[in-house]
């Protein structure tokens, strides 16, 4: 696996970005469009925004709905939606930082926020909150989570939503084989050996090999060796022996209880195979609840908490909060806030994230009814706000954390499932991106 040194990728973003800016620069003009470093205007706070939907295609008919909403309440103003695949939102907001063409609104979860804001893209929205009907109604520890994320301190995205892994189990399987609930990992590695018989193609368990499988790997990691800090000074603890062990342990799960397919396995792929199939165990995030229940009602299966080691300790990866970015370069700032003020009031708040099955970040919110009916989020919520778990805080601050996590590691991952590669080599050569990274950024604020 080539390693890109994180300097030497963003030295070639800024002259990227300094070349495509000087030929863009007469391009951008009035048209609402505009590339990092264009401040925008306030506007007049009505006319046209435009915004972009984050996990466009999932989300995009509950957006749909809060728009029409915000339109009725705001007859001035009219609302362009964009839906952009989660999986492409990423390099969407890279190309139009760079050459124009950025919305005005646009959903970024933390994990993205610090290169976004470090390219100046992102308006701070700090003193829009202070004198906002929101402030004082925005979950405290989410609002502090993107501060930190964001790596400047300021308020780049108003919070909308927390989601947390979950583990998924068929309780129509588990029954039928005389299986404990999956709560500690001990049980769990025995409900997954139990439950596979490949030769009638059914097994314990599918795992993460695509896209977004190091979060799920972390996660596993973590909450096995009980490490709850992802720093140990200046180096990161990925590679710590403990970690290690726990990672040859998980990915020890491939082929013998998971089908092979499960290499290539992206979210969408990963749940509709759960949801179709004789699969007892799936560790997702809360975002694919409504889908389960869908797929098999209520009575076939639980969503709780990722397990506990033997002795009870929980400890969990930190999952991104969502959040609304108003964008720098906005021909229309003021109509802009509105819409973010609206989508993280309580009634839309409440509205999303029951169809997301999140955690609203809107505290009033968070206390509506559907949420006891949603048990998932009901019990990830208790963990998330009770006190019961250690949570390894992802640096998320690092402007190349998602390339990290993403790009550069995803393919060594499979490598890893399919024996190209060992445990410990893939993680000893992410923590040495990761403790560049760290360098970097820590050299940079000073």
């Amino acid at each position: 696996m080539t390693i890109f040194r994180s300097g030497r990728r963003r030295a070639a973003s800024a002259l990227a970005l300094t070349t495509v800016l000087a030929l863009t620069v007469t391009a951008c003009g009035d048209d609402g469009s505009g590339a990092a470093g264009d401040k925008g205007t306030e506007g007049s706070g009505k006319g046209e925004i435009t915004f972009w939907d984050n996990n466009g295609g999932v989300r995009t008919d509950v957006w749909k709905e809060i728009i029409k909403d915000f339109e009725a309440a705001n007859p001035d103003i009219k609302v362009t939606y964009v839906g952009v695949a989660s999986t492409e939102v990423q390099s969407k907001y890279d190309t139009a930082i760079q050459g124009g063409g950025l919305p005005d609104v646009g959903g970024v979860g933390a994990a993205m926020l610090a290169g976004i804001a470090a390219q100046n893209a992102l308006e701070p929205l700090d003193a829009r909150l202070e004198s906002s009907a929101l402030k004082g109604k925005l979950n405290a520890g989410m609002v502090d989570s993107v501060k930190s994320a964001g790596g400047q301190g300021k308020l780049f995205t108003v919070p909308t939503s927390a989601s947390n892994g979950v583990l998924y189990y068929r309780t129509d399987l588990f029954k039928a084989a005389g299986l404990e609930e999956p709560t500690t990992w001990s049980k769990f590695y025995t409900a997954a050996d139990k439950l596979t018989a490949k030769d009638e193609n059914r097994f314990g368990y599918t795992i993460r090999g695509g896209s977004g499988s190091i979060a799920q790997a972390l996660d596993a990691m973590y909450g096995q060796s009980g490490i709850t800090s992802f720093w140990n000074g200046d180096k990161t603890t990925v590679n710590d022996p403990k970690n290690v062990a726990a990672l040859e342990k998980y990915v020890g799960l491939f082929k013998k209880n998971t089908p092979a397919a499960d290499v290539n396995n992206d979210f969408t792929k990963m749940v509709a195979q759960w949801d179709s199939g004789e699969i007892g165990m799936l560790n997702h995030n809360l975002g694919s609840y409504k889908d389960h229940v869908k797929a098999l009602g209520t009575e076939k299966f639980r969503g709780i908490p990722n397990p506990t080691t033997d002795d009870g300790t929980r400890v969990q990866v930190s999952n991104p909060v969502d959040g609304l970015g108003l964008f720098s370069s906005s021909r229309n700032k003021a109509a802009a806030w509105k819409f973010i003020e609206f989508a993280a009031s309580h009634r839309s708040n409440s509205k999303w994230n029951e169809s997301a099955g999140a955690i609203p970040a809107n505290t009033e919110a968070a206390k509506d009814a559907w949420i006891q009916k949603a048990e998932p989020t009901k019990l990830a919520a208790e963990v998330l706000f009770s006190g019961k778990a250690q949570i390894v805080q992802l640096p998320y601050y690092l402007p190349d954390w998602n390339t990290i996590s993403k790009a550069d590691n995803e393919p060594a991952f499979q490598k890893v499932l399919l024996g190209k590669s060992t445990a410990k080599e893939f993680l000893d050569s992410l923590a040495e991106q990761l403790n560049t990274a760290q360098a970097e950024w820590k050299s940079q604020n000073k």
